[in-house]
């Protein structure tokens, strides 16, 4: 197995079971999957110790084989792999020959100029066909773009520039509604999964019981299951005043050092939740502030 083209191949089809987890999985723009989705990392393990696996057999396989040969067979085998290699090289000369027109030191002669200088003498070497063809290609790039932008008009680089300015703009937009963790109070939406509002309990029973007890009762805090709101109720003023904190002073600290915002939203959501349950203990309606779910 300790060839190059067992390694080549090996490498190839690591590289396209890693292309295929990166396209099949779903991850943020600008994340890798194999970041995101650590377990990744298994599956390609086990195709790479596959890859190695095929490898080793044919190549185990093939020295059985070679040893059960005699050995004119075998005299008979290493000339045919020298022919291959051979002709190998030859394709590849032609391949170059063909792309570059080049002369080989035998055949200069026949591309010599008159031009000699200090002894040096000028070839008159042809074009590289390659070099050519991009020239032509240039060329006829430049008529179409002659045309099409300065003969009918089309559009000019400032409105190239605008369109695209207007595209990253809603791409921006769109990046910044469904990031999980690029959340505010402006932009929060009320989330309605029973997994999200169980996260969201979660953190509740976590963070915020000692205030406002697990039924959302109440206690050193406001009641959460009534209409009475001191700072506004609503999926927005809810992750406000989880982000910032209430009443400076005597409300509740700040959690945005604490919980992301995907956190906050699920708490904020599952504080929702609580509206018009009935709390063991209830403590009496604070804030002039009236909401129910059906303001929204």
């Amino acid at each position: 197995m300790r060839n190059t083209a067992s390694i080549l191949r090996i490498i190839v089809l690591v590289g396209i079971a890693f292309l295929g987890v990166e396209f099949l999985l779903e991850t943020d723009p600008g994340h890798w999957a194999v970041v995101e989705y650590p377990k990744t990392w298994l599956f390609l393990g086990i195709v790479l110790l596959f890859a190695v696996a095929i490898e080793a057999s044919v190549a185990a396989l093939h020295s059985t084989l070679y040893k059960s040969l005699s050995e004119e067979k075998k005299a008979r085998y290493h000339e045919l792999e020298a022919h291959k290699s051979t002709k190998f090289e030859q394709k590849i000369q032609s391949i170059l020959s063909k792309m570059t027109r080049s002369k080989s030191i035998e055949q200069e002669g026949e591309i010599e100029l008159d031009h000699v200088y200090d002894g040096i003498t000028e070839l008159d070497n042809k074009l590289p066909p390659w070099w050519l063809y991009s020239f032509y290609a240039s060329i006829v790039f430049a008529a179409v773009y002659m045309v099409r932008f300065h003969v009918y008009n089309d559009y000019t680089q400032e409105e190239e520039y605008l369109m695209e300015v207007a595209e990253a703009e809603a791409a921006i937009e769109e990046y910044k509604r469904t990031a999980k963790d690029l959340i505010n109070f402006e932009t929060v939406t009320l989330l309605a999964e029973e997994s999200d509002l169980n996260e969201g309990k979660t953190i509740y029973n976590a963070n915020c019981v000692a205030c406002h007890k697990a039924d959302g009762g109440g206690g050193i805090g406001p009641n959460l299951t009534d209409d009475h709101w001191i700072l506004g109720g609503g999926i927005q003023n809810v992750y406000k005043t989880i982000s910032e904190g209430g009443r400076s002073g005597k409300g509740m600290v700040a959690w945005k050092n604490d919980l992301s915002p995907s956190e906050m939203q699920k708490t904020a959501s599952y504080v929702i939740s609580l509206y018009g349950t009935t709390p063991a203990e209830p403590k009496e309606a604070e804030g002039d502030i009236i909401w129910t779910p059906d303001d929204n």
